[in-house]
C-alpha cells in the first residue's frame, strides 16, 4: 500500500506551484496570433529536442510502458525503438515541406495540396485524435493518482486540468516550449534514476538480472501468437500508423518544428529526438518494468501486483520520502508536458482551419489570439469529460492501443501517398480518409474482415477488442487501397498543386518561401550592436516580413544581398533563441552608427533586445 508523506505533498505542490508560475511568465512572450502557436519560430534546436521528447512521453507512457515491461520484459522496447525508419523521409521529405510552404497546420496543406473538401475531413480526423489523446492523458493521471490520494479520479483530473488550462491559456506556445524543456529533462531524470536505485536496492544488477525471467530477456516480441502484445500487432500499430501520424501529423509536433529558427534546426532535432533522447525515453520509462518483474520473483514485491500500478508501488518501495515527491511530480510532469501540447494543437487547429476559413474569416490578428485562449479552455473541458469513456476499457494500455490503431490508419495512409505520389490527387484524398474512417468502423462491427491482415494473430474477444493491434494493418491497406483504386479512375492534379509540396529538390520551395532565388554561398556569423530606427521597416512575423538594415562590410562578411533572410539572435546559448528575431536584409545609410544594425522599435520590443546590445546576425537564404 502506498502511503504518500507530509513531505511529499509538499514536493508536490510546490512543483504545481513552480511550474504554473514559469508556464505564466511566458504570457509576456505572446504578442500575435503567431507567437501563441508557433513561439515566432525562434527557438534553437536542443530546446525543441527535450520539448518534443516531454511530449512523447506523457504521463500514460510511464504506465502503459513500465505495466507492459512488468509483462513482456525487454521486448517492450519495440515501442518506442522503431520511429528510426521514419527518419530519412521526416528529415528530406516532410520537415522542409512544412517549413518552407508557411503552412500553419496539416488540414491547411490538404487545401494547398488537395482542396478544401479534404481539408475539412482532415481536420474532423485530427480533432477526434488530439481530443482524445487529451482524455487518455487525463485518465491515467486520475489512475496512477487515486490509490495515492485515495480521492475520486475525477477530482485529480480536474485539479491538473486547471493548471495545464491556466499556464496555456496565458503563454501558449513559448510557455509549452519553456515548460516542456524542464519537465522533459525532469522525467527523463526521474526514470533512469529509479531503475539505479533500484539496482542497487536489490543487491547490484547480478541480483537483478539474475531475477529477470528467461522468457523476459528477448528483445523481441513472439511474431503473432499474443494477441495481447506480438510483434505483427506492435509493428503496424505503432512502428506505422501510429509513428507516422505521431511524427508527420500530430499538430504539436508540427508545431515543435514550425518553433525552430530554420529548417537546418529542425533536421537536427528529429535526428537528436529519434537517434539520441527516445532510446533514453524508453530506458527510463521501460526499466521500472522490468524492475518491478524481478523483485517480484526476489519477494520484494507481492506477485499480485496490478501492472498499472507497477511504477508507483516500485518507485515507493525504493525511494525515501521526498524523493518520492520527485518521482510523483515527474509523473505529473509527463502528463502536463503532453496534454499542454496536445491542448495548444486543438486550439491552432480550431483556429486556422475552423475559424479562420469559415467561421470568423478576415477578422483582426488580436480577435484569432483571444479566440485560441478560449479554445484551449474548452479542449481542456473536453479532455475531462472524455476520461468516463476511457475508463470503460480493460487497461489504458488496451484503450490507447484501440484508439490509436482505429483513428490513425486513414490519416497516415492520405499523408503519405499525398507527400511521396505526384498522381495523388483530391478525389483519392477524400477517398483515403472518408473510405478508409469506414472501414475502419465496419472493421469493428465485424472482425472477420481483418483476419486476412491479422498475420495469423488470434482473435480476441469483447467489442473493439478483436485484433486490438493488427487492425492497423487492415486500416492502412483498406485506406491506401481506396485511395489508389479512385485517383487512377481520375484525373491527375496539375503541377500548380505539386510546387513546393511534394518530396522533391529543395531548391524550389526555398525559392517560393523566400519569393527569390535562395542565397545559399556560405557566410560568416557577424556581430553587430542592435539599435532602433524609423528607418527600418516594423514586421515581426515569422517568414522575416520585418527588415534589418546592415552596414555593408556585414553584408560583405555575410556573403548577403537585400532581400535576404537573417536570423538576429542573443549570442547567449542558454537563452535557446528565445530572445531573437527573423527579418529581411537592408541596406543601412552611410551615417549610420558604426557596427549596428538597424531595426523597428516594434520588432526590437518583440525580440526582447535591448537598445544597443550585441546580436548575432546570421544568413539563411
Amino acid at each position: 500500500m502506498v502511503h504518500i508523506q507530509p513531505i511529499d505533498w509538499i514536493i508536490l505542490v510546490a512543483y504545481f506551484v513552480g511550474i504554473l508560475g514559469f508556464g505564466a511568465y511566458y504570457g509576456k512572450f505572446v504578442k500575435t496570433s503567431s507567437d501563441f502557436f508557433f513561439g515566432g519560430k525562434r527557438f534553437a534546436w536542443w530546446v525543441i529536442a527535450f520539448s518534443c521528447v516531454a511530449t512523447l512521453v506523457g504521463s500514460y507512457s510511464f504506465v502503459k510502458y513500465s505495466a507492459n515491461a512488468y509483462k513482456n520484459g525487454f521486448s517492450s522496447s519495440m515501442s518506442y525503438m522503431n520511429d528510426w525508419m521514419w527518419l530519412p523521409l521526416m528529415m528530406f521529405g516532410w520537415i522542409p515541406i512544412i517549413f518552407y510552404s508557411k503552412i500553419k497546420s496539416v488540414p491547411e496543406y490538404f487545401e494547398k495540396r488537395f482542396n478544401p473538401a479534404t481539408r475539412l475531413a482532415l481536420t474532423v480526423f485530427m480533432l477526434v485524435y488530439l481530443t482524445g489523446y487529451i482524455g487518455i492523458n487525463f485518465y491515467t493521471m486520475g489512475v496512477v493518482m487515486q490509490p495515492i490520494l485515495k480521492i475520486n479520479i475525477l477530482y485529480i483530473v480536474i485539479f491538473v486540468a486547471v493548471i495545464c488550462a491556466v499556464y496555456i491559456t496565458a503563454g501558449g506556445q513559448t510557455s509549452v516550449i519553456m515548460t516542456d524543456l524542464l519537465q522533459g529533462v525532469l522525467l527523463l531524470i526521474a526514470g533512469v534514476t529509479i531503475f539505479t536505485v533500484g539496482v542497487v536496492y536489490m543487491g547490484g544488477f547480478s541480483q537483478f538480472w539474475t531475477h529477470v525471467p528467461a522468457g523476459h530477456k528477448y528483445l523481441l516480441a513472439e511474431y503473432n501468437t499474443d494477441p495481447s502484445f506480438s510483434f505483427a500487432g506492435v509493428f503496424w500499430q505503432d512502428g506505422i500508423a501510429n509513428s507516422a501520424v505521431f511524427w508527420f501529423m500530430n499538430q504539436g509536433i508540427i508545431m515543435r518544428f514550425l518553433s525552430v529558427r530554420s529548417a537546418k534546426d529542425a533536421r537536427l532535432t528529429i535526428l537528436v529526438v529519434i537517434m539520441v533522447l527516445s532510446p533514453i525515453a524508453m530506458f527510463a520509462i521501460d526499466s521500472t518494468g522490468w524492475l518491478g518483474t524481478a523483485m517480484v520473483n526476489k519477494g520484494l514485491l507481492p506477485p499480485d501486483m496490478d501492472p498499472e500500478n507497477i511504477f508507483v508501488n516500485v518507485a515507493f518501495l525504493i525511494c525515501r520520502p521526498g524523493v518520492f515527491g520527485l518521482i510523483l511530480a515527474a509523473l505529473t510532469a509527463a502528463l502536463m508536458s503532453t496534454v499542454d501540447t496536445l491542448i495548444n494543437a486543438v486550439s491552432a487547429i480550431a483556429v486556422n482551419d475552423v475559424l479562420q476559413p469559415y467561421i470568423a474569416p478576415g477578422r483582426e490578428d488580436k480577435y484569432y489570439l483571444g479566440a485560441a485562449r478560449w479554445i484551449s479552455i474548452v479542449a481542456t473541458l473536453v479532455g475531462v469529460l472524455l476520461v468516463p469513456l476511457f475508463a470503460r476499457f480493460e487497461s489504458i494500455y488496451v484503450a490507447h492501443g484501440i484508439f490509436t490503431a482505429t483513428i490513425t490508419p486513414p490519416m497516415a495512409a492520405a499523408l503519405l501517398l499525398a507527400i511521396c505520389w505526384k498522381r495523388y490527387n483530391s478525389a483519392g484524398a477524400l477517398a483515403t480518409l472518408v473510405g478508409g474512417g469506414i472501414a475502419m468502423v465496419v472493421g469493428m462491427i465485424w472482425p472477420q474482415l481483418m483476419v486476412p491482415f491479422s498475420h495469423g494473430v488470434p482473435m480476441s474477444e469483447g467489442f473493439g477488442n478483436a485484433f486490438k493491434y493488427t487492425r492497423a494493418f487492415y486500416g492502412m491497406a483498406c485506406a491506401a487501397g481506396l485511395g489508389v483504386f479512385v485517383t487512377l479512375l481520375t484525373r491527375p492534379p496539375g503541377k500548380e498543386k505539386l510546387a513546393g509540396l511534394i518530396i522533391g529538390p529543395q531548391q524550389i520551395a526555398m525559392k517560393i518561401f523566400k519569393g527569390a532565388e535562395p542565397n545559399t554561398t556560405p557566410g560568416k556569423v557577424v556581430k553587430l550592436k542592435v539599435q532602433a530606427s524609423e528607418m527600418a521597416a516594423a514586421g515581426g512575423e515569422e517568414d522575416g516580413s520585418g527588415v534589418a538594415l546592415l552596414p555593408q562590410s556585414a553584408l560583405k562578411a555575410m556573403n548577403a544581398r537585400p532581400g535576404d533572410h537573417v536570423y538576429l539572435c542573443d549570442p547567449r546559448w542558454w537563452y535557446g533563441g528565445l530572445h531573437s528575431i527573423h527579418a529581411r536584409v537592408g541596406i543601412a545609410p552611410a551615417d549610420a552608427p558604426h557596427g549596428s544594425v538597424l531595426i523597428s522599435g516594434f520588432n526590437l520590443d518583440l525580440s526582447l533586445f535591448r537598445d544597443g546590445q550585441t546580436v548575432t546576425v546570421e544568413k539563411f537564404l
